[in-house]
């Protein structure tokens, strides 16, 4: 009954933001359980060949590079066709590239706030309804095709950073996860999220280059590693996930959810 149950034997995975951090993560994830290829997008073309070629050495499947600025509209419908020329049925798309921008509230720009919203809000939408065919292609009743959006923790609670649109993209990815998976469920398309917490990543430097004073003030007392979001991505795209639809699973540490509203009044005392 359990055989196979976390196995990507043979499928296919976009995943955006690929390159580095937790998109690297994700990819390497998939491959080490099977899948056939991974697709992986980044704006920057020598680090994603790069990637996409180390990938591929380590693993059995293939990692393919397509280096596509996803950001707008015509980004979006480039990856696409690029996918749909390769691959008529696409098993998982992981929505994971991101940005983020920092500012006071008197000074947040609105460059800020549209670079942010458009890529963390508005590409995840646009680019799972154009891969909608190969996804639908792909979907079945016995294993349904995934969609996974990489919201984050900074979408439930707040953050002492004044990352306005941060915020706003990943609360609102969070709910919109829920709609799409409302709509797509019907089709045999399983639609879920995972908010990460504290990464060494390029986006959260904090993470990578102080990792010992930010595991201070995580539950679990550490930060998260290459295996703690490997494994959550391939729960949720696996037969281990296919009946948690519209659900955002926290991969924090406790951050979220383990801790007290009053922690800390003893050390103000």
């Amino acid at each position: 009954m359990f055989k196979d149950l976390f196995s990507l034997q043979g499928r296919v995975a976009v995943v955006t933001g690929g390159s580095r951090g937790i998109g690297r993560m994700i990819a390497a994830g998939f491959l080490a359980q099977g899948a056939a290829r991974v697709y992986i997008t980044a704006r920057k073309a020598p680090a994603c060949e790069a990637t996409a070629k180390e990938l591929t050495a380590e693993y059995g499947g293939e990692c393919i590079a397509l280096p596509i600025d996803i950001s707008t509209m015509a980004g979006i419908e480039m990856l696409a066709a690029e996918i749909k020329k390769r691959e008529p049925k696409l098993d998982i798309l992981v929505n994971n590239a991101g940005a983020a921008w920092g500012a006071e509230f008197d000074e947040f720009p609105e460059s800020g706030w549209d670079k942010v919203m458009n890529l963390n809000l508005k590409t995840p939408f646009f680019l799972a309804k154009a891969l909608a065919a190969p996804l639908r292609a792909a979907a079945s009743a016995e294993r349904p095709a995934k969609v996974i959006n990489i919201a984050s923790i900074d979408g439930i609670f707040v953050n002492p950073f004044e990352t306005y649109s941060y915020h706003a993209s990943k609360a609102g990815l969070i709910h919109l996860t829920r709609r799409m998976a409302a709509k797509l469920i019907a089709d045999h398309i399983v639609v879920s999220a995972i908010a990460p917490g504290p990464f060494a990543s390029d986006m959260n430097t904090v993470a990578r280059d102080h990792a010992e004073q930010v595991a201070q003030r995580v539950p679990a007392q550490r930060i998260g590693t290459d295996e703690d979001m490997a494994g959550a991505a391939i729960y949720l795209a696996s037969r281990a996930g296919d009946y948690v639809v519209g659900a955002t699973v926290t991969v924090d540490g406790g951050i979220a959810y383990a801790r007290t509203g009053l922690e800390g009044m003893r050390e103000r005392k």
